[in-house]
């Protein structure tokens, strides 16, 4: 298969390894300019958990091919994205005259209507999914990992034709497949999940204070149990994990993101610390989301004035 990464993103880069690595032709659009900053090659460092404990640890150094172009005549099997959801519109804008007869993998998190964010992408091209893993750059090193599991939804009453191929990519590169039936509810439980942990981390300055601090991640649990009316106004059904999180008392989701979540020198943590996001957009469209439906979400407010400082 002929594929597209859109981007040369943490996520992205990642899984592009692991497809080339599984015998498929990857190649990466970026923007003009980018192709003379990046280089022809990352350096990875990645936490690679399709593997046994002894080899999961992959230091490489790997060529890629880059275009600045996408061409309306392209050959592209698949075009897989994984993008912030606050550029989510102007890649399908960009995308859209481009798709040719192309499946299109939208392996990103969403806060608006996935289908109408994407609706002017023909909708039997598109492919919805989330990736198990993360990271950051620093320089043109690449420091994350992915687990075993991704995601996988759909809004057909059954899977398409084209579902199931991409799923079927996954599976014989290793990875092991996971179908959410209510895919726009999990998108939106996992982003309600972000906007706690960024609020923190407008607070503290970064991640890796939010993870090494028991009393930051209190917070999140603070934080999620403010904004789990927000999901409830907006019609989204709870998750296993919005719903203990945002039940459990404080302290009891400090003490189980300190010791099982994020316990130091876990790949969690690893892959958290060095994740250098820039933070603030998630936090700011609850908020918005809050103040529509007339739900308070007063931690949130507190931090609304640092999203423009970051």
């Amino acid at each position: 298969m002929k594929i597209l990464i859109w981007g040369r993103g943490v996520i992205g880069t990642q899984y592009a390894w692991a497809l080339e690595n599984a015998g498929h032709t990857v190649e990466f659009y970026v923007r003009e300019g980018r192709k003379a900053q990046y280089g022809s090659c990352v350096n990875l460092e990645l936490w690679d958990t399709r593997k046994s404990k002894k080899d999961r640890m992959v230091k490489e150094k790997w060529d890629i091919v880059m275009h600045e172009e996408l061409k309306e005549n392209h050959d592209y099997d698949l075009i897989f994205i994984s993008v912030n959801p606050e550029q989510i519109s102007s890649v399908v804008k960009y995308l859209a005259p481009r798709v040719g007869n192309a499946t299109v993998l939208f392996f990103s998190n969403f806060w608006q209507d996935p289908q109408l964010a994407v609706s002017s992408i023909p909708r039997n091209q598109i492919v919805y999914g989330f990736p198990g893993g993360g990271g950051g750059f620093e320089g043109n090193t690449l420091y994350g990992g992915f687990y075993k599991t991704v995601q996988f939804g759909t809004f057909e009453s059954q899977p398409t034709k084209r579902d199931l191929e991409v799923r079927k990519l996954f599976v014989q590169a290793g990875f092991k497949i996971m179908v959410q039936k209510d895919i726009k509810s999990w998108l939106w439980n996992h982003f309600a999940f972000n906007a706690a942990m960024e609020a923190e981390v407008l607070k503290s300055g970064s991640f890796k204070k939010v993870i090494s601090s028991r009393e930051a991640l209190e917070g999140v649990g603070r934080n999620l149990k403010e904004i789990t009316p927000v999901l409830r106004a907006r019609g989204s059904k709870l998750d296993f994990l919005t719903v203990v999180l945002s039940s459990l008392p404080p302290k009891a989701v400090g003490f189980i993101m300190t010791h099982i979540v994020f316990p130091q020198k876990s790949m969690a943590y690893v892959l958290m610390a060095h994740n250098h996001f820039k933070v603030g957009y998630a936090v700011q469209e609850i908020i918005t989301a809050s103040r529509k439906y007339g739900v308070k979400v007063p931690r949130l407010y507190e931090v609304e004035n640092l999203i423009t400082e970051q």
